[in-house]
C-alpha cells in the first residue's frame, strides 16, 4: 500500500520507541537485576510487596539479605552450568525464603547484569499441564497438511490456556498478516481469513519476537510497575528483550483497547531462524496465567513449529518428486531435433497440469510462438529491451507484470500476470506462462490505508480503531504464483536447458558433416574409455577377495591388465584387424616362462580372432596359464603344457589344454573371480562353450569360439547357434510386481562388468539377478520369469537392447538404458524407458535406481 509523506515521517518516529528496553514490568511478578557480586543493583517498585519484605530492597543490597543460602546455591548453581546468553533458566516451586512460600523463577543475562522474575507459584499447575503435551501432540500429528495442522492447533492451544479466542496469524511475503486459524467462544465475531497490514506489527516487535517467543498481558488496564532505578550507572536503559514480565509499548496498549480485549498473549511461531506466524490469544477480561502453564504454552508452540516444519519439508520432499516427474515427462516427449518453439503444445499441455494458466509463449532464436491467451509478437516484443536488461539466471515472475514492464499494459486485457523462464545464458530466449486478470476481493480487519491520526501518544501513527471487515477491490492482477509453482518453474527452466542443448547439437550436426563426425568420434572415444574404466574397476574389485595380501593382489590385477593390455596392442597394431592366436599364446607364456617357452606346445594351424572375442579370450587363457605356473604341470620343472587349435567341421574354433607331467591335481574348493573367467566369460560373451576338468594327472580343458569370430577359415558349415535360438519359440508369462530388490535382469554384454554389477546389486539387497549378454538371452529371460526391472546396457556388440526395450514396455516392467555414450539419451523419445545411467556406474547409483524404482511402484 502507498503511504503517504506525513505517515511515513509519523511511522519513523513510532519505531524509535525502544520498545524492547521499557523499564517497566507487570504487577503480578516483580523483577531483580543483580551484578556479578549478587549485589541487587535495580528491582521493581513492587517486589517487596510480592516477597512480603518491608520494603523494596536497595540497590547494593547483597541478596544474601532477603534469599536463604540454599536458595542462592540452587540459583548459582543453575547459572553456572545451564545458563547461556540467549536462554532463559526456568524454576519452579522454589522456596526462595525459608517462609515455606514458593516462587516461579526467570533468569536470563542481560550484559553485565543478571535478571531473576519471580511469580507466585500454582503448585498443582505444572504437573497438570506438563502431562497434556504428549496428547495434544499426537493429536497434532495426526493433521494432514499445514491448513488442518493449524486448525487443530488453534482448538489444542484454547483447551489448554482457556481464552476466548485463539488465532493462528501467518504472515505474508508482503508482511501482512492473515488469520489462518481461528478457535473462539460461540458469541464472538469471526476473524478468520481477515488480513491485516504491516503497519500493524513495526518491525522492532517483529525482531524481538525472534528473540523472545513469549509476551503475555494480563490486564490491558493494569498497573505497570517501575524498575528502580530506570537506568544503569551510565544512563544506559535496561534491556528487557528476554523478559516475561515486560511491560508493552502504549502503542499496543491502546490498540488492545480499541478492541476491547483485557488480556492477550502471543507466542511466536519461528522456522528456520525467520518469524513464520504468531498464535495470538484474547480473552475479554483480565487474565493471570501461572508460569508453569505459560511455560507449557511456549513448549506446544515450538513443538508445533517442528510439526509446521515437518510439514513443509514434506510437501517441499512432495514438490522436488513432481519435479523430476515433469523433467522426465518433458524430455521423453521432446522429439529429438525438434525445437521448443514447435514444441509448445507439448510444454504447455504437461505444465497445466502443475501450473495453473490461461496462455503460454516462447521465443528461440528470434522465432516467436504462442498458445492460448497471450500477447501477439509485436506486443511481446515491445517487452524485450527492458526484459533482457534483466537476470537471466532466475525466472522472473509477477502477478502484474505491468509494474515489472510497463509495456505490457498494452495487452493487460488478455494476460495480468506473467512466469518468465529464461532458457539461455544470454537474454534472448524465453518460455512465458500468462494469466488473466483476476478480480479479486480483499478483506481486511480495518482500512489498510487508514489516515494518521495524532493521539494522545504524541506524533506518532495511533493505533487503528474501527476492527471491521474493510473490503478492498484489487484490479489488474492475476491469481499470484505460489512458492511451489516458483520451484517447479526453476526446475523446468533446468529441464528446458537440457532440451535447448539438446536440440542445439542437433542443429550443429545438421549444419556441418564434419562437425557430425567429430562428435561421433568423440562420443565413441567416450564410450570406449567409460567401458574400460568400468572394465578396470571390476577387476580390481573382484580382484580384492582372492588375494592374502597387498603384493599378492598387485600382482593379480597387474597380471590381468597386462593380459587386456596385450590382446588390446595386438588388434590394434592393423587397426582394429583381427589378430593370431598363437601370438597370443606365445606372449602369454613368454611372460611366465622367461624364455623357457619350450615346455609350451602349441599345435594346429594358426587363426585369426576377431577383437570382440580376443580380449576375452586373452583373459580366459592368462587365467589358465596363472593356474599352470602356480599350481600345474608349469610349477615344476617337469611338467609340460599341450595346446591344440582347431577349425572343426562347423567353422568354431575349438581350443584343446592339456597339462602333463606336473604334482597331482586337485580341483578348487571354492569358485574364485579367476574361475568365474575360465567358465563363463565365452560362454557369456562369445555364446561359445567352456568346460575344464580337474583330472589327478594334469587340467584338461576344452574351449569353443563360435565361427564368426575366427578368420581366413572354410566358410562355417551348418547352422549358426544364433540362428538355432532363435528358432525357438518364446513362452509367455505375466509379469507381476514383487517389489524392485526381488527379481532384476541384466543386459550387459561384458563378462566383468556384469559380474560386478551383480554383486553389488545382490549386496543391495537384490534377491535374484538374471543376466544376459544378448537380444535373444534377455528374451528368453523375461519368458521364463518376468523382472520386476531391467538394467539394459544400450550396445551389445553388433546389436542394440531397443527390441528388449519394447518387449519390456509392453509388458509394463520398468526399465533403464546403460550406456557409455548419448545414444540412448535419443531412444527414450521413442521408448517407455524410465532413465538413462552412464557407466561406469557405481553401488550409489544402483542403489539410488533401486529405491526410485520402489517409490515409483509404491514399495
Amino acid at each position: 500500500m502507498k503511504k503517504t509523506q506525513d505517515e511515513t515521517v509519523t511511522l519513523t518516529n513510532c519505531d524509535r520507541e525502544p520498545i524492547h528496553q521499557l523499564g517497566k514490568i507487570q504487577d503480578f511478578g516483580a523483577l531483580l537485576a543483580l551484578d556479578e557480586n549478587w549485589l541487587v543493583q535495580h528491582c521493581s517498585a513492587n517486589a517487596g510487596e510480592l516477597l512480603q519484605l518491608e520494603q523494596a530492597p536497595q540497590p547494593g543490597t547483597p541478596l544474601a539479605r532477603i534469599f536463604t543460602d540454599k536458595a542462592i546455591a540452587l540459583l548459582q548453581s543453575r547459572l553456572e552450568n545451564h545458563l547461556e546468553d540467549a536462554e532463559v533458566q526456568r524454576m519452579f516451586g522454589v522456596d526462595l525464603l525459608g517462609a515455606d512460600q514458593h516462587f516461579d523463577l526467570a533468569m536470563h543475562r542481560s550484559g553485565p547484569l543478571t535478571i531473576i522474575e519471580v511469580e507466585p507459584t500454582d503448585a498443582d499447575s505444572l504437573q497438570q499441564h506438563t502431562s497434556a503435551i504428549r496428547p495434544i501432540m499426537d493429536r497434532l500429528k495426526k493433521a494432514r497438511g499445514i491448513e488442518e495442522l493449524c486448525r487443530q492447533a488453534a482448538q489444542e492451544m484454547k483447551a489448554l490456556l482457556g481464552f476466548d479466542r485463539v488465532m493462528v496469524y501467518r504472515f505474508h511475503a508482503d508482511e501482512s498478516g492473515e488469520v489462518v486459524a481461528e478457535e473462539r467462544e460461540p458469541h464472538l465475531e469471526r476473524f478468520l481469513n481477515l488480513r491485516y497490514p504491516k503497519t500493524d506489527i513495526p518491525q522492532q516487535a517483529r525482531r524481538l519476537y525472534v528473540r523472545n517467543l513469549f509476551r503475555i498481558i494480563s490486564d490491558v488496564n493494569g498497573r505497570q510497575i517501575p524498575i528502580e532505578p530506570p537506568t544503569r550507572k551510565g544512563g544506559e536503559p535496561i534491556d528487557l528483550s528476554l523478559s516475561t514480565l515486560r511491560a508493552v509499548s502504549p502503542i499496543h496498549i491502546e490498540y488492545l483497547q480499541n478492541m476491547g480485549v483485557r488480556a492477550s498473549l502471543s507466542i511466536s511461531v519461528v522456522i528456520d531462524g525467520k518469524l513464520w506466524g504468531l498464535f495470538a490469544c484474547h480473552h475479554y477480561s483480565p487474565r493471570v496465567l501461572p508460569y508453569s502453564l505459560r511455560t507449557v504454552a511456549e513448549l506446544f508452540a515450538q513443538l508445533f513449529a517442528l510439526q509446521l516444519e515437518l510439514e513443509q519439508a514434506n510437501a517441499g520432499r512432495h514438490l522436488r518428486e513432481r519435479g523430476r516427474e515433469l523433467h522426465d515427462r518433458l524430455m521423453s516427449r521432446m522429439a529429438g531435433g525438434i525445437s521448443l518453439v514447435e514444441n509448445l503444445a507439448t510444454i504447455d499441455g504437461i505444465m497445466r497440469e502443475v501450473i495453473s494458466h490461461d496462455g503460454s509463449s516462447v521465443i528461440i532464436d528470434g522465432e516467436y510462438e504462442t498458445r492460448g491467451e497471450a500477447p501477439n509478437e509485436a506486443e511481446f516484443r515491445a517487452l524485450l529491451p527492458q526484459l533482457n536488461e534483466m537476470s537471466t539466471g532466475q525466472i522472473i515472475c509477477s502477478d502484474t507484470i505491468a509494474d515489472l514492464l510497463p509495456k505490457a499494459a498494452a495487452f493487460a486485457d488478455c494476460a495480468a500476470g506473467a512466469l518468465i523462464v529464461p532458457v539461455s545464458r544470454r537474454p534472448r530466449d524465453y518460455v512465458i506462462l500468462w494469466r488473466r486478470e483476476l478480480p479479486q476481493v480483499v478483506t481486511w480487519g480495518g482500512n489498510p490505508e487508514k489516515p494518521v491520526e495524532y493521539g494522545p501518544n504524541g506524533s506518532r501513527l495511533t493505533p487503528r480503531k474501527s476492527f471491521e471487515a474493510w473490503q478492498e477491490s484489487v484490479r489488474g492482477r492475476s491469481a499470484p504464483w505460489t512458492p511451489e509453482e516458483l520451484a517447479i518453474a526453476e526446475n523446468l527452466r533446468v529441464t528446458l536447458l537440457e532440451v535447448i542443448l539438446r536440440i542445439t547439437d542437433d542443429a550443429i550436426r545438421e549444419r556441418s558433416r564434419a562437425q557430425q563426425q567429430q562428435d561421433l568420434l568423440i562420443a565413441e572415444l567416450n564410450h570406449r574409455v567409460r567401458n574400460i574404466l568400468t572394465l578396470i574397476r571390476s577387476l580390481v574389485s573382484q580382484s580384492r577377495p582372492e588375494a592374502s595380501d597387498i603384493e599378492g593382489f598387485a600382482e593379480l590385477v597387474s597380471g590381468r591388465i597386462r593380459a587386456l593390455a596385450m590382446a588390446h596392442d595386438n588388434i590394434t597394431r592393423e587397426q582394429w584387424a583381427p589378430a593370431s592366436l598363437h601370438s597370443l599364446i606365445e606372449a602369454e607364456a613368454e611372460a611366465y616362462l622367461s624364455g623357457k617357452t619350450d615346455r609350451v606346445i602349441v599345435k594346429g594351424a594358426d587363426v585369426l580372432v576377431t577383437p570382440e572375442a580376443y580380449t576375452v579370450l586373452a583373459l580366459v587363457l592368462h587365467e589358465m596359464m596363472t593356474n599352470s605356473v602356480k599350481y600345474g604341470c608349469l610349477c615344476d620343472r617337469s611338467g609340460r603344457l599341450e595346446i591344440e587349435a582347431k577349425v572343426d567341421d562347423s567353422g568354431e574354433l575349438v581350443i584343446s589344454w592339456r597339462e602333463r607331467g606336473g604334482p597331482p591335481v586337485k580341483a578348487p574348493t571354492r569358485q574364485g573371480f579367476g574361475s568365474t573367467i575360465i567358465t563363463r566369460s565365452i560362454p557369456f560373451e562369445l555364446h561359445g562353450e567352456a568346460d575344464i576338468r580337474y583330472k589327478l594327472k594334469g587340467v584338461e580343458a576344452d574351449f569353443i569360439i563360435p565361427g564368426r569370430f575366427v578368420r581366413d577359415v572354410p566358410e562355417a558349415r551348418g547352422k549358426d547357434p544364433a540362428e538355432i535360438f532363435a528358432e525357438r519359440k518364446l513362452g509367455s508369462a505375466n509379469h507381476a510386481a514383487k517389489g524392485a530388490r526381488d527379481n532384476v535382469l541384466l543386459v550387459e554384454d561384458s563378462i566383468i562388468i556384469a559380474l560386478d554389477a551383480e554383486d553389488i546389486l545382490k549386496g543391495l539387497g537384490v534377491r535374484k539377478v538374471t543376466v544376459a549378454s544378448s537380444v535373444e538371452q534377455a528374451m528368453a529371460a523375461i519368458d521364463k520369469d518376468p523382472p520386476d526391472l531391467a538394467l539394459l546396457d544400450f550396445n551389445l556388440g553388433e546389436e542394440s537392447s531397443e527390441p528388449v526395450a519394447e518387449r519390456l514396455a509392453k509388458a509394463g516392467i520398468p526399465f533403464w538404458f546403460v550406456t557409455g555414450y548419448g545414444d540412448a539419451v535419443e531412444i527414450l523419445s521413442d521408448s517407455k524407458a524410465n532413465g538413462v545411467m552412464m557407466k561406469p556406474y557405481t553401488s550409489e547409483d544402483l542403489k539410488s535406481l533401486l529405491e526410485k524404482a520402489e517409490a515409483e511402484s509404491g514399495g
